[in-house]
């Protein structure tokens, strides 16, 4: 089996999607609220409910003064695999930059929740993006936005998901079954700020002590890892799973396009996972770009000054990737 045929090994143990509960399993968008001359936001949309599991929820903000259908990032935050949330960005960015920077340039984002690691391990986190992007193709018409150009951005652990959404697009066995149906789950561009590309190939994270509540920790079973990478399949670190879990197995020449951009200075994930990432793109032959940040660590941190011309270069590559 070669690096793009991988399996999921777990994926026939996974129950079977629950066809009819007794409920609906997701929630039309609702109304807007106006929170400045460019955005509006439909908050809270519950886009998956599953039985055992709390709804996942998106916030979709539109801009205003759009005309006509228009296009949509979905935002996919970071946190290890372990935290965080929709509504959360980097401490280096400005509160709801990337929301609004979108919505200046024009582009709808919906910034969604989906099940941490704890909570669910692989591909749990995959097939709750993939419902993301089913739910809002199937309430295109009513949001304003064209379902025909879908883009997804992330960082950190969001960057890694976000890659792999990018490159799953037509893996049916990775389509989870969860939420809206009928719908393609393929995007057309995909941005990774500093994500990882092989679980396999990183090195072990000392992880701040305190960064985990102790109740956390606590429910930890015995003998099991707190690495984000082991923790996203199970505690396992099994290198089969690993690389089930890893964009690196998945990189096809019918890829979108891709912008990478990485700190040189990356003490958490070292830009090493993004050259793996951007050699495979190249040798598939698949338009892609790498921005090195100059002294920049996690985050962009020690590159503070750099932060908005770099979310700038990601805003203008979905202008291009995701125009007409």
């Amino acid at each position: 089996m070669t690096a793009n045929q991988v399996a999921v090994p777990w994926e026939a143990e996974l129950p079977e999607a629950m066809a009819a509960p007794p409920f609906p399993v997701f929630d039309a968008p609702g109304v807007p609220e106006i929170v400045s001359g460019v955005s509006e936001v439909h908050r809270e949309v519950n886009y998956v409910r599953a039985i055992g599991f709390r709804p996942l929820k998106m916030d979709i903000w539109l801009p205003r003064r759009a005309k006509g259908a228009v296009p949509v990032v979905v935002w996919v935050h970071g946190g290890a695999f372990q935290f965080g949330d929709r509504r959360q960005l980097p401490p280096t960015f400005a509160p709801d930059s990337v929301f609004r920077l979108l919505n200046e340039a024009g582009i709808a984002c919906a910034t969604v929740d989906y099940r941490l690691s704890l909570e669910a391990p692989f591909p749990a986190q995959l097939h709750d993006l993939k419902a993301a992007v089913r739910y809002l193709r199937t309430f295109a018409d009513e949001l304003g936005i064209d379902g025909s150009r879908i883009g997804a951005w992330g960082e950190s652990a969001g960057g890694h998901l976000a890659a792999l959404l990018g490159l799953t697009g037509n893996r049916e066995d990775l389509h989870g079954g969860l939420g809206a149906q009928n719908q393609a789950s393929g995007i057309r561009a995909v941005v990774d700020f500093y994500g990882v590309s092989s679980l396999r190939d990183i090195p072990p994270v000392n992880l701040p002590a305190g960064l985990l509540p102790a109740a956390s920790t606590a429910a930890v079973p015995a003998g099991m890892s707190l690495q984000p990478n082991q923790m996203l399949v199970g505690g396992s670190d099994d290198p089969a799973l690993m690389a089930a879990a890893s964009p690196l197995s998945y990189v096809t020449a019918d890829a979108p396009p891709f912008l990478l951009v990485h700190g040189d200075s990356d003490g958490m994930v070292p830009h090493a996972q993004t050259d793996l990432l951007a050699a495979a793109l190249q040798e598939a032959g698949v338009e892609h770009q790498v921005i090195t940040i100059k002294g920049a660590d996690h985050a962009f941190v020690g590159a503070e000054n750099d932060v908005d011309a770099i979310l700038a270069s990601a805003v203008n590559f979905f202008t291009r990737t995701l125009g007409q």
